[in-house]
């Protein structure tokens, strides 16, 4: 009884100090952007500028606002998760509003761009969006009962492109529905209701699925039978990949499977065999796919196409915004990156890191993306159901997935994806689906760390006390 006591004593007072962690890595994530918006304006202006007051107070407010909510109703959460998201999201707005003033830009477009703003409102909508997550799903196991029906979300998500009148082909690539005045893009919420289903699914079907009927080259491999559901998703990435030319979309579904997949079975096999599906799929439709052939061309060799296709121009001074940024870069406000043209403030903002904070400024970033990523798979360690392991898991693997094609494709590793960089980039989709799959990961990560409740005492314990002279 005592033991209990103890460790529940424990949990009480870490709660406090934890709270109290989380308040003073904020202020330092609010802090950093507003000197980072304020060094933009000195650079380009060579004054304060005039927006640095409303930025600062509203980052504070969107930081505040959230801190408060956690504090009350995930009191136990990891204290990282939201103070590097905010620095993420506050180091994006700077981005995006130093490429709004760029004199480029402004002689393009006869004004100034007002993306920054818009992406503030963004943020705003986000910020509520996980307040909502938090205050609605007590419980994440609440979500395992949907498993089908977020199966049914998921592909009605990603087939709205497809609907004529409705969706939208931007450069090739039809990711995006139009409503209104706004464009949405569906894929990004649908990576985390497949993440739902993925381990709802997993968690019933994993001792089926781990089950070895032979060994070939050091590997077991699955039972024919069993192969059913990899194959499933596997034609279903590729059905993506060709009518809707989202090479991004269809990897990040396809790899957030294979790793939920092995994290249920334990088996290397579904990881070999992935990859190996994977290649076979992008190779395959890349060979009769126009707009996906055109960016493998921009990867391959972008300065032999620059003067015919405009993936490989921007793929071009894509590389050169990284090669004239060095180790330290050519400071804030201060680079070239807005030649990159459409996209420069989205797809490609990656780029402006790379000039204009140089490599040291990519690895700080990349360590951040990195940390995110980390405490994610340390909640799913942590989680003490296995439905919450693997939706801990597959957000943290989609994260992680993301990040590479983004980053690998801006810096010329892999073919472009045509995806945007979390938090970082410009797009209400984007940041509004991010922080919403944050805010599922801090209610896991508090399920988890809760201490348990004291256990009632047992009736022969009584007695004994009872009887006891």
């Amino acid at each position: 009884m005592s033991v209990v006591t103890n460790t529940t004593t424990i949990g009480a007072i870490e709660a406090p100090s934890r709270r109290n962690t989380e308040l003073a890595l904020l202020a330092f994530a609010v802090v950093i952007p507003v000197f980072a918006y304020l060094n933009v304006g000195l650079a380009i202006d060579g004054e304060v500028p005039s927006g640095m007051l409303g930025y600062g107070l509203g980052l504070g407010l969107l930081a505040t606002v959230a801190h408060l909510v956690v504090r009350k109703f995930a009191p136990y959460a990891d204290p990282l998760l939201l103070p590097l998201a905010t620095l993420l999201n506050g180091m994006g707005l700077v981005l995006i509003w130093r490429l709004d003033q760029s004199p480029r830009i402004i002689a393009r477009y006869k004004t100034f761009s007002p993306d920054a703003p818009n992406q503030m409102l963004y943020s705003a909508i986000a910020i509520a969006m996980f307040v909502g997550v938090l205050l609605l799903l007590k419980d994440h196991r609440v979500l395992q009962r949907y498993t089908y029906i977020s199966m049914v979300a998921a592909l009605v998500l990603l087939l709205l492109p497809l609907v004529p009148g409705l969706g939208a082909d931007v450069f090739g690539a039809k990711i995006w529905i139009r409503v209104g005045g706004f464009s949405i893009q569906p894929g990004e919420f649908a990576k985390i209701v497949l993440a739902v289903f993925f381990s709802g699914y997993l968690m019933v079907k994993r001792d089926a699925l781990a089950l070895a009927s032979r060994r070939f080259m050091g590997l077991y491999l699955p039972r024919g039978r069993d192969l059913g559901p990899i194959l499933t998703i596997w034609a279903v990435s590729l059905l993506i990949l060709i009518f809707e030319n989202d090479l991004g979309t269809s990897l990040l579904f396809f790899g957030m499977f294979v790793i939920m997949l092995y994290v249920a079975t334990e088996r290397t096999s579904w990881i070999v065999m992935g990859l190996m599906m994977s290649v076979a799929g992008a190779v395959g439709v890349a060979s009769f796919a126009g707009h996906v052939q055109a960016r493998v061309d921009a990867w391959a060799d972008p300065f032999a196409c620059a003067q015919e296709v405009a993936a490989c121009d921007q793929m071009s001074q894509v590389l050169m915004s990284f090669g004239s940024g060095g180790i330290l870069g050519t400071g804030l406000g201060q680079g070239n990156s807005d030649l990159i043209g459409f996209a420069a403030n989205s797809d490609f903002i990656f780029a402006t890191v790379g000039e204009e904070l140089g490599l040291t400024g990519v690895m700080v970033f990349l360590l951040f993306y990195g940390l995110i990523i980390e405490r994610g798979v340390r909640t799913a360690l942590a989680a003490r159901d296995p439905f919450g392991k693997l939706l801990a898991m597959g957000l943290s693997g989609a994260f992680a997935l993301q990040i590479f094609v983004v980053a690998g494709g801006v810096m010329g590793l892999i073919p472009l994806t045509g995806m945007t960089m979390p938090f970082l980039a410009y797009g209400g989709s984007s940041v509004i689906a991010n922080w919403a799959l944050i805010g599922i990961l801090i209610r896991i990560s508090d399920t988890a760390r809760r201490p348990a409740p004291a256990p009632a005492p047992s009736p022969d314990a009584e007695m004994t006390q009872v009887v006891r002279p």
